[in-house]
């Protein structure tokens, strides 16, 4: 079955772990990156020397000395954890922005394998896609058997919010392009009017979100693709930080 949907989709491109290889989780880009290539090219020189209003709340949560003064080191860690989520201006300014993709990561990683601890997500209706807005998480369960993730995503943003409440798979389509924006959105699978999950191309934790549809990385997106089918239960709960 073809359909023409008028579809929202994200513009283009667009805690604490103790030590500094924080982060090294299938949630999160190996902060490894840190002392990698990537710092390495955050030289003094491209980097800020200010000091965020979130500065304590950076250095903490990157498992650096935390005494809320910037130095070389502060900044190019930032840099480098801003770099590796999609985060602009990536110059190691320690602001509300960066401080807010930190709490999420934090709230993500301590999921850890029971992301539906709390007991959200229904477990009575066999296998279902759960769409945590809160810690901006999704993950497949069939009962209280977690089948695959959690996995982070990104959703709606302010004014474009992802619609709460239990939903079903509806429609798929595997190369689809949005008819509004003419992006790409590979491994779609609609859920409620035009939102749905779909690959995005960029950083699912950059800000401020899509225009409603639930955005993951191509391989989760993929796995999402062989695990669901029309007619399964989708139940998106929480509220996205921000929104």
């Amino acid at each position: 079955m073809k359909r023409r949907l008028n579809l929202r989709v994200p513009r283009s491109g667009a805690g604490r772990r103790a030590g500094a290889a924080l982060a090294v989780t299938a949630l999160t880009v190996p902060l490894t990156v840190a002392f990698g290539s990537t710092a390495q090219a955050a030289t003094a020189s491209s980097c800020t020397a200010a000091r965020g209003p979130y500065q304590k709340q950076a250095e903490k949560f990157l498992g650096l000395p935390v005494d809320g003064r910037q130095s070389t080191a502060d900044c190019r860690a930032i840099r480098a954890f801003q770099t590796s989520h999609g985060i602009t201006p990536n110059i190691g300014y320690a602001g509300p922005v960066t401080w807010g993709v930190m709490r999420v990561v934090a709230q993500q990683q301590a999921a850890g394998q029971n992301p539906n601890k709390a007991g959200n997500c229904p477990t009575n209706k066999g296998r279902i896609a759960c769409v945590d807005l809160t810690r901006q998480l999704s993950w497949i369960q069939d009962g209280k058997k977690l089948v695959f993730g959690p996995v982070p995503v990104r959703t709606g943003r302010d004014g474009y919010e992802t619609r709460t409440g239990a939903k079903k798979v509806y429609w798929r389509h595997l190369h689809h392009v949005s008819t509004i924006y003419h992006v790409p959105m590979p491994y779609s699978q609609f859920f409620d009017g035009g939102q749905a999950f779909h690959s995005i191309s960029g950083s699912v934790w950059s800000a401020p979100g899509s225009h409603g549809c639930v955005n993951m990385r191509s391989n989760d997106a993929k796995k999402y693709w062989s695990l669901l089918k029309n007619g399964d239960d989708v139940y998106v709960y929480g509220r996205k930080p921000g929104t």
